[in-house]
């Protein structure tokens, strides 16, 4: 939710998105409702599509080939693509993290594939992937968002407004 919230602060107009449903329900019971479903992406018009992590999440998307073909048509039309905690494994299965710089929740390195590990990271970015270690991250991880949608000043106002100490 974090990234989200920084997101919309820096006034990206973002859309949740429910793989079974409108309501989603996060790794410890907390249900969010979505802003449309999977059905209802328009996939020609998105500038960056992002994964969030959670055992159950990244469960929802390998079992969904309509959520898999989205994040592969993300990448392979040259949009950001962007996972955090366990979700960055999802994207190492579709090959989108090979030879990338990456983090990943600890414990998950071995679902990475042949992606290039900086373990001690709470974000990454390669070009257009982008990659958070930990719920823990989460805000560095949103800003790595803005910054790559929108410029490094974008993602300083946004840093200064939530008074980072």
């Amino acid at each position: 939710i974090a990234p989200l919230d920084l997101l919309r602060r820096a006034g990206v107009d973002v859309l949740t998105v429910g793989v079974n449903g409108k309501i989603v329900y996060g790794s410890h019971k907390i249900g969010v409702e979505a802003d449309i479903l999977l059905s209802e992406m328009d996939l020609t018009n998105l500038d960056m599509i992002i994964l969030p992590g959670g055992l159950g999440g990244v469960a929802s998307a390998r079992a969904s080939k309509e959520a898999m073909s989205a994040l592969k048509f993300a990448w392979d039309n040259d949009k950001f693509v962007a996972a955090i905690c366990a979700g960055p494994t999802v994207l190492a299965d579709l090959g989108i993290t090979s030879g990338k710089n990456a983090t990943c929740y600890p414990g998950c390195e071995d679902g990475m594939g042949d992606a290039i590990m900086v373990n001690d990271a709470a974000a990454v970015a390669d070009g257009k992937l982008i990659t958070g270690a930990s719920a823990g991250c989460a805000v560095p991880f949103g800003l790595e968002l803005i910054r790559a949608l929108l410029g490094p000043d974008a993602a300083a106002a946004v840093e200064k407004q939530i008074v980072i100490r």
